[in-house]
């Protein structure tokens, strides 16, 4: 069992900075290319709600372990709504919560700016990989 978070000085507002805030852990769950584009897919199609299945489609490249535990994580921290309907085999559908609607523009932000910056991104990493080759 762990122990409580001991409350921020900050009142219900996290720290970054301090080590004890679960912050950090929630910016590590909401910070992946995985969370980036589930959040996409359903914003995209608010306020409907889309099958795992279709979700997959959309995200190529994920595997359907790693969707699995992806959309789980965005359930437990209340950014996604699940629905199940008890047919055979069940058909699970996913919606955006009030909650991770409000998360959709940020995210979005950050998308822009790495589909923005990726070349130069990359041509400081060719470089990084010339330099430490020439040493």
């Amino acid at each position: 069992m762990t122990s409580p978070t001991p409350p921020s000085p900050h009142g219900d507002r996290g720290d970054l900075f301090d080590p004890r805030c679960p912050t950090r852990g929630l910016l590590d769950r909401i910070g992946t290319k995985w969370t980036s584009m589930a959040i996409k897919v359903l914003a995209e199609a608010s306020p409907g709600e889309v099958r795992f299945a279709e979700l997959q489609r959309r995200m190529a490249g994920v595997s359907q372990k790693m969707l699995s535990v992806t959309l789980r994580g965005l359930t437990r921290d209340g950014l996604v709504g699940r629905r199940v309907e008890p047919t055979v085999p069940p058909r699970v559908y996913y919606r955006l919560t009030p909650l991770g609607l409000t998360l959709e523009q940020p995210l979005a932000m950050l998308r822009a700016w790495a589909e923005e910056h990726m070349a130069e991104v990359d041509r400081a990493n060719r470089c990084g990989q010339e330099e430490t080759a020439e040493r």
